[in-house]
Protein backbone atom coordinates (compact mmCIF):
# COMPACT_ATOMS: atom_id res chain seq x y z
CA UNK A 1 0.00 0.00 0.00
CA UNK A 2 1.25 3.51 -0.70
CA UNK A 3 1.14 5.96 2.42
CA UNK A 4 3.57 8.76 3.70
CA UNK A 5 5.66 8.63 6.58
CA UNK A 6 4.86 9.44 9.90
CA UNK A 7 4.79 12.77 10.27
CA UNK A 8 5.08 15.71 7.37
CA UNK A 9 5.85 14.12 4.08
CA UNK A 10 6.57 16.61 1.53
CA UNK A 11 9.59 18.07 3.47
CA UNK A 12 12.17 19.43 1.51
CA UNK A 13 14.95 16.74 1.93
CA UNK A 14 12.04 13.90 1.44
CA UNK A 15 10.80 15.74 -2.36
CA UNK A 16 14.88 16.17 -3.11
CA UNK A 17 14.71 12.59 -2.86
CA UNK A 18 11.69 11.81 -4.69
CA UNK A 19 12.81 13.79 -7.52
CA UNK A 20 16.01 12.85 -8.46
CA UNK A 21 14.80 8.85 -7.81
CA UNK A 22 12.05 10.03 -11.10
CA UNK A 23 14.87 12.17 -12.89
CA UNK A 24 17.47 8.29 -12.79
CA UNK A 25 13.67 6.85 -14.24
CA UNK A 26 13.45 9.15 -16.97
CA UNK A 27 17.16 9.49 -17.65
CA UNK A 28 17.81 5.74 -17.60
CA UNK A 29 20.38 6.19 -14.92
CA UNK A 30 21.30 4.46 -11.93
CA UNK A 31 21.82 5.64 -8.14
CA UNK A 32 24.14 4.62 -4.90
CA UNK A 33 22.60 5.15 -1.93
CA UNK A 34 24.69 6.42 0.55
CA UNK A 35 24.52 7.86 4.17
CA UNK A 36 27.05 7.82 6.62
CA UNK A 37 29.36 5.73 4.47
CA UNK A 38 30.61 3.59 7.05
CA UNK A 39 30.19 0.56 4.94
CA UNK A 40 31.20 0.91 1.53
CA UNK A 41 33.37 -2.00 1.87
CA UNK A 42 30.59 -4.27 2.75
CA UNK A 43 29.38 -6.55 -0.63
CA UNK A 44 29.71 -6.02 -3.59
CA UNK A 45 31.72 -2.79 -5.37
CA UNK A 46 29.48 -0.04 -6.50
CA UNK A 47 28.67 1.22 -9.42
CA UNK A 48 31.12 3.60 -10.35
CA UNK A 49 29.10 5.54 -12.76
CA UNK A 50 25.97 5.70 -11.10
CA UNK A 51 24.91 9.03 -9.68
CA UNK A 52 25.24 9.45 -5.38
CA UNK A 53 21.95 9.57 -3.59
CA UNK A 54 22.13 11.12 0.14
CA UNK A 55 19.96 10.09 2.84
CA UNK A 56 21.20 12.36 5.14
CA UNK A 57 18.77 14.98 4.87
CA UNK A 58 16.40 12.16 6.61
CA UNK A 59 17.55 12.88 9.61
CA UNK A 60 15.27 12.83 12.96
CA UNK A 61 13.89 11.00 15.25
CA UNK A 62 9.95 10.56 14.67
CA UNK A 63 8.78 9.13 17.59
CA UNK A 64 9.95 7.29 20.71
CA UNK A 65 7.65 5.20 23.33
CA UNK A 66 9.97 4.29 25.60
CA UNK A 67 6.91 2.09 27.82
CA UNK A 68 6.20 0.78 24.39
CA UNK A 69 9.61 -0.53 23.38
CA UNK A 70 9.56 1.13 19.85
CA UNK A 71 11.34 4.23 18.07
CA UNK A 72 10.67 5.21 14.63
CA UNK A 73 13.26 7.25 13.39
CA UNK A 74 14.12 8.46 9.41
CA UNK A 75 16.99 6.72 7.68
CA UNK A 76 19.48 9.50 7.72
CA UNK A 77 19.50 10.11 11.44
CA UNK A 78 22.61 9.32 12.77
CA UNK A 79 22.56 5.93 14.80
CA UNK A 80 24.70 7.72 17.68
CA UNK A 81 21.96 10.17 17.95
CA UNK A 82 19.40 7.27 18.21
CA UNK A 83 21.84 5.17 20.95
CA UNK A 84 21.80 8.11 23.15
CA UNK A 85 18.16 8.92 22.96
CA UNK A 86 17.90 5.02 23.91
CA UNK A 87 20.42 5.56 26.47
CA UNK A 88 18.88 8.05 28.54
CA UNK A 89 15.97 6.03 28.93
CA UNK A 90 17.79 2.93 29.89
CA UNK A 91 17.29 0.91 26.86
CA UNK A 92 19.49 -0.15 23.47
CA UNK A 93 19.45 -2.00 20.56
CA UNK A 94 20.01 -5.67 21.68
CA UNK A 95 21.20 -6.83 18.56
CA UNK A 96 24.58 -3.90 18.81
CA UNK A 97 24.93 -3.03 15.16
CA UNK A 98 28.84 -2.51 14.77
CA UNK A 99 29.84 1.23 13.24
CA UNK A 100 33.29 0.81 12.23
CA UNK A 101 33.25 4.27 12.41
CA UNK A 102 31.83 7.74 12.93
CA UNK A 103 29.19 9.02 11.02
CA UNK A 104 27.07 5.37 10.33
CA UNK A 105 23.30 5.94 10.31
CA UNK A 106 20.19 4.23 11.36
CA UNK A 107 19.28 3.29 7.24
CA UNK A 108 22.63 1.75 6.63
CA UNK A 109 22.99 0.13 10.06
CA UNK A 110 19.14 -1.73 8.63
CA UNK A 111 20.06 -2.07 4.77
CA UNK A 112 23.51 -4.00 5.69
CA UNK A 113 21.43 -6.12 8.63
CA UNK A 114 24.98 -6.73 9.97
CA UNK A 115 24.57 -7.16 14.64
CA UNK A 116 27.29 -7.44 16.85
CA UNK A 117 28.25 -10.15 19.78
CA UNK A 118 25.07 -10.53 21.07
CA UNK A 119 23.48 -11.97 18.17
CA UNK A 120 23.30 -15.54 19.03
CA UNK A 121 21.26 -14.81 22.55
CA UNK A 122 19.03 -12.04 21.29
CA UNK A 123 18.70 -12.09 17.32
CA UNK A 124 19.16 -10.19 14.20
CA UNK A 125 18.23 -6.29 12.93
CA UNK A 126 15.23 -8.41 10.71
CA UNK A 127 14.25 -9.32 14.25
CA UNK A 128 13.56 -6.30 15.42
CA UNK A 129 11.91 -4.25 12.38
CA UNK A 130 8.80 -3.62 12.83
CA UNK A 131 7.81 -1.53 9.99
CA UNK A 132 9.35 0.40 7.50
CA UNK A 133 8.69 3.18 4.83
CA UNK A 134 10.22 2.60 1.28
CA UNK A 135 10.87 4.70 -1.90
CA UNK A 136 10.74 2.38 -4.59
CA UNK A 137 11.90 2.42 -8.16
CA UNK A 138 8.69 4.03 -9.67
CA UNK A 139 8.87 7.03 -6.98
CA UNK A 140 6.23 6.01 -5.06
CA UNK A 141 6.13 5.68 -0.55
CA UNK A 142 5.34 2.40 0.39
CA UNK A 143 4.75 2.10 3.96
CA UNK A 144 4.98 -1.44 5.90
CA UNK A 145 4.52 -2.94 8.78
CA UNK A 146 3.32 -1.04 12.00
CA UNK A 147 3.39 -4.16 13.61
CA UNK A 148 3.29 -6.71 10.83
CA UNK A 149 1.51 -6.57 7.27
CA UNK A 150 2.67 -8.96 4.87
CA UNK A 151 1.84 -9.07 0.90
CA UNK A 152 0.01 -12.28 -0.55
CA UNK A 153 2.92 -14.13 -1.28
CA UNK A 154 3.56 -13.95 2.63
CA UNK A 155 6.71 -11.86 2.87
CA UNK A 156 6.75 -9.22 5.55
CA UNK A 157 8.11 -6.72 3.60
CA UNK A 158 9.22 -4.65 6.33
CA UNK A 159 12.07 -6.93 7.53
CA UNK A 160 12.89 -7.88 3.81
CA UNK A 161 14.16 -4.64 3.85
CA UNK A 162 17.09 -5.73 6.48
CA UNK A 163 20.30 -6.90 5.13
CA UNK A 164 19.30 -5.86 1.28
CA UNK A 165 21.97 -3.36 0.80
CA UNK A 166 19.31 -1.29 -0.62
CA UNK A 167 18.76 -2.77 -3.81
CA UNK A 168 14.62 -2.25 -3.41
CA UNK A 169 14.45 0.96 -2.60
CA UNK A 170 16.03 4.29 -0.48
CA UNK A 171 14.82 3.56 3.21
CA UNK A 172 13.08 6.20 4.68
CA UNK A 173 11.86 5.69 7.65
CA UNK A 174 11.73 2.69 10.03
CA UNK A 175 10.26 1.56 13.30
CA UNK A 176 12.51 -0.30 15.70
CA UNK A 177 11.49 -2.90 18.47
CA UNK A 178 14.11 -1.86 21.76
CA UNK A 179 14.71 -3.74 24.79
CA UNK A 180 16.03 -2.31 28.82
CA UNK A 181 19.73 -2.42 29.32
CA UNK A 182 20.22 -5.52 31.03
CA UNK A 183 20.38 -5.00 34.95
CA UNK A 184 23.76 -6.81 35.63
CA UNK A 185 26.41 -7.71 33.57
CA UNK A 186 29.27 -9.66 33.84
CA UNK A 187 32.14 -10.78 31.49
CA UNK A 188 34.21 -14.17 32.64
CA UNK A 189 38.06 -15.35 30.63
CA UNK A 190 38.79 -18.60 30.85
CA UNK A 191 42.48 -20.40 28.82
CA UNK A 192 41.47 -22.97 26.19
CA UNK A 193 41.98 -23.80 22.57
CA UNK A 194 39.46 -23.36 19.97
CA UNK A 195 38.24 -27.33 19.96
CA UNK A 196 37.72 -27.28 23.87
CA UNK A 197 36.05 -24.14 24.02
CA UNK A 198 33.34 -25.30 21.01
CA UNK A 199 32.58 -28.13 23.51
CA UNK A 200 31.79 -26.22 26.20
CA UNK A 201 29.36 -23.44 24.32
CA UNK A 202 27.29 -26.17 22.93
CA UNK A 203 26.83 -27.61 26.43
CA UNK A 204 26.15 -24.06 28.10
CA UNK A 205 23.66 -23.35 24.93
CA UNK A 206 21.59 -26.16 25.87
CA UNK A 207 21.43 -25.29 29.84
CA UNK A 208 19.26 -22.14 31.17
CA UNK A 209 22.75 -19.59 31.61
CA UNK A 210 21.84 -15.30 31.11
CA UNK A 211 24.79 -15.94 28.81
CA UNK A 212 24.85 -13.18 25.96
CA UNK A 213 27.85 -13.13 24.17
CA UNK A 214 31.06 -15.06 23.47
CA UNK A 215 34.09 -14.85 21.68
CA UNK A 216 37.18 -17.14 21.69
CA UNK A 217 40.63 -15.97 20.03
CA UNK A 218 44.56 -17.10 20.50
CA UNK A 219 43.70 -19.46 22.90
CA UNK A 220 41.22 -17.17 25.58
CA UNK A 221 37.12 -17.56 25.64
CA UNK A 222 35.25 -14.56 27.06
CA UNK A 223 31.64 -14.59 27.87
CA UNK A 224 29.40 -11.82 29.23
CA UNK A 225 26.90 -12.81 31.26
CA UNK A 226 23.72 -10.30 31.64
CA UNK A 227 20.37 -9.97 32.92
CA UNK A 228 18.64 -10.16 37.00
CA UNK A 229 21.69 -9.74 39.30
CA UNK A 230 20.78 -13.37 40.84
CA UNK A 231 20.95 -15.25 37.49
CA UNK A 232 24.52 -13.89 36.13
CA UNK A 233 25.91 -14.47 40.08
CA UNK A 234 24.28 -18.01 39.71
CA UNK A 235 25.89 -18.58 36.31
CA UNK A 236 29.26 -17.58 37.29
CA UNK A 237 29.26 -19.72 40.36
CA UNK A 238 28.55 -22.40 37.69
CA UNK A 239 30.50 -21.95 35.06
CA UNK A 240 34.15 -20.29 36.94
CA UNK A 241 36.25 -18.76 35.18
CA UNK A 242 38.16 -14.96 35.89
CA UNK A 243 35.96 -12.06 36.37
CA UNK A 244 37.21 -9.06 33.80
CA UNK A 245 37.21 -5.56 35.07
CA UNK A 246 33.91 -4.01 34.26
CA UNK A 247 35.53 -0.98 32.52
CA UNK A 248 37.89 -3.19 30.34
CA UNK A 249 35.36 -5.97 29.68
CA UNK A 250 33.21 -3.26 28.31
CA UNK A 251 35.77 -1.55 26.38
CA UNK A 252 36.62 -5.22 24.68
CA UNK A 253 33.26 -6.05 23.65
CA UNK A 254 32.64 -2.57 21.93
CA UNK A 255 35.50 -3.48 20.20
CA UNK A 256 34.40 -6.39 19.44
CA UNK A 257 31.27 -4.94 18.22
CA UNK A 258 33.29 -2.07 16.52
CA UNK A 259 35.66 -4.14 14.85
CA UNK A 260 38.09 -2.13 16.44
CA UNK A 261 40.15 -4.72 18.59
CA UNK A 262 43.37 -6.12 18.67
CA UNK A 263 42.12 -8.98 16.25
CA UNK A 264 40.61 -6.97 13.42
CA UNK A 265 43.09 -4.47 13.84
CA UNK A 266 45.41 -7.12 12.70
CA UNK A 267 43.37 -8.28 9.98
CA UNK A 268 43.11 -4.78 8.64
CA UNK A 269 46.77 -4.57 8.14
CA UNK A 270 46.66 -8.35 6.74
CA UNK A 271 43.94 -6.99 3.95
CA UNK A 272 46.19 -4.19 3.07
CA UNK A 273 48.89 -6.64 2.52
CA UNK A 274 46.76 -8.76 0.01
CA UNK A 275 44.72 -11.25 2.60
CA UNK A 276 41.12 -11.41 2.71
CA UNK A 277 38.93 -11.58 6.23
CA UNK A 278 35.91 -13.53 5.92
CA UNK A 279 33.06 -14.27 7.64
CA UNK A 280 32.16 -17.87 7.86
CA UNK A 281 28.61 -18.80 8.90
CA UNK A 282 28.44 -22.20 10.08
CA UNK A 283 26.37 -24.12 12.67
CA UNK A 284 27.20 -23.79 16.23
CA UNK A 285 28.53 -27.37 16.20
CA UNK A 286 30.70 -27.55 13.50
CA UNK A 287 34.39 -28.64 14.61
CA UNK A 288 37.34 -26.27 13.82
CA UNK A 289 38.11 -25.18 10.27
CA UNK A 290 41.32 -26.56 9.77
CA UNK A 291 42.24 -23.25 7.37
CA UNK A 292 45.40 -21.45 7.88
CA UNK A 293 45.34 -18.06 9.30
CA UNK A 294 43.97 -16.14 12.28
CA UNK A 295 40.84 -17.03 13.94
CA UNK A 296 37.74 -15.70 16.10
CA UNK A 297 35.03 -17.54 16.74
CA UNK A 298 31.94 -15.64 18.16
CA UNK A 299 28.22 -16.32 18.39
CA UNK A 300 28.96 -19.49 20.28
CA UNK A 301 30.54 -21.09 17.52
CA UNK A 302 27.92 -19.95 14.86
CA UNK A 303 30.08 -16.88 13.57
CA UNK A 304 34.22 -17.54 12.53
CA UNK A 305 36.47 -14.90 11.12
CA UNK A 306 39.29 -16.09 9.25
CA UNK A 307 42.10 -13.56 7.75
CA UNK A 308 44.11 -15.62 5.52
CA UNK A 309 45.52 -15.39 2.09
CA UNK A 310 44.12 -18.52 0.84
CA UNK A 311 41.94 -18.25 -2.41
CA UNK A 312 38.19 -17.67 -2.45
CA UNK A 313 37.50 -21.66 -3.70
CA UNK A 314 39.12 -22.93 -0.86
CA UNK A 315 37.60 -20.85 2.07
CA UNK A 316 34.11 -21.33 0.24
CA UNK A 317 34.85 -25.21 0.31
CA UNK A 318 35.86 -25.34 3.51
CA UNK A 319 32.94 -24.02 4.50
CA UNK A 320 30.27 -25.62 2.88
CA UNK A 321 31.62 -28.98 4.17
CA UNK A 322 31.01 -27.73 7.45
CA UNK A 323 27.52 -26.89 6.23
CA UNK A 324 27.66 -23.48 6.21
CA UNK A 325 29.01 -20.53 4.07
CA UNK A 326 31.54 -18.25 3.38
CA UNK A 327 31.63 -14.04 2.94
CA UNK A 328 34.05 -12.09 1.83
CA UNK A 329 33.80 -9.28 4.41
CA UNK A 330 37.18 -7.24 3.27
CA UNK A 331 39.73 -7.63 0.42
CA UNK A 332 40.74 -6.46 -2.65
CA UNK A 333 40.03 -8.68 -4.87
CA UNK A 334 36.55 -9.66 -5.22
CA UNK A 335 36.89 -11.08 -8.22
CA UNK A 336 34.80 -14.50 -6.89
CA UNK A 337 32.11 -12.21 -5.12
CA UNK A 338 31.50 -10.69 -1.90
CA UNK A 339 28.79 -13.55 -1.21
CA UNK A 340 28.20 -16.67 -1.69
CA UNK A 341 26.07 -17.65 -4.82
CA UNK A 342 22.66 -18.44 -3.73
CA UNK A 343 20.75 -21.81 -4.73
CA UNK A 344 18.55 -20.99 -7.75
CA UNK A 345 15.12 -20.82 -5.28
CA UNK A 346 17.15 -18.25 -3.59
CA UNK A 347 18.18 -16.32 -6.72
CA UNK A 348 14.96 -16.74 -7.71
CA UNK A 349 13.38 -14.79 -5.06
CA UNK A 350 16.17 -12.23 -4.80
CA UNK A 351 15.24 -11.33 -8.51
CA UNK A 352 11.87 -10.86 -8.21
CA UNK A 353 11.62 -8.86 -5.26
CA UNK A 354 14.13 -7.14 -7.11
CA UNK A 355 12.15 -6.63 -9.79
CA UNK A 356 8.87 -5.96 -7.70
CA UNK A 357 10.05 -2.96 -6.29
CA UNK A 358 12.86 -1.47 -8.76
CA UNK A 359 12.05 -2.85 -12.26
CA UNK A 360 14.50 -0.45 -13.91
CA UNK A 361 17.74 -1.39 -12.08
CA UNK A 362 17.87 2.08 -10.48
CA UNK A 363 19.05 1.61 -6.96
CA UNK A 364 22.72 -0.05 -5.85
CA UNK A 365 23.04 -1.91 -8.95
CA UNK A 366 25.35 -5.12 -8.40
CA UNK A 367 25.64 -4.63 -4.86
CA UNK A 368 23.68 -7.79 -3.28
CA UNK A 369 24.41 -9.35 -6.28
CA UNK A 370 26.69 -9.17 -9.52
CA UNK A 371 24.28 -7.97 -12.63
CA UNK A 372 21.05 -7.41 -10.65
Amino acid sequence: MTEGMAGPTQDAALARIVDQVQTARAQRGRLNIVGGNTKAFYGEPADGEAAVLDTRGLAGISSYEPSELVITARAGTPLAELEAALAEKGQCLPFEPPRFSDGGTVGGMVCAGLAGPARAAVGGVRDYVLGAALLNGRAELLHFGGTVMKNVAGYDLSRAVAGSLGVLGVLCEVSLKVLPVPPATLTLRMEMDQASALKRLNEWGGQPLPLNASAWWDGMLVLRLSGAAAAVRAAHDKLGGEIIEASLAAGFWQGLRDHRDEFFAGALRAVAGGAGLWRLSVPQTAAPLALPGEQLVEWGGAQRWLCTPLPAAKVREAAASAGGHATLFRGNDKRAGAFTPLAPPLDRIHRELKAAFDPEGIFNPGRLVPGL
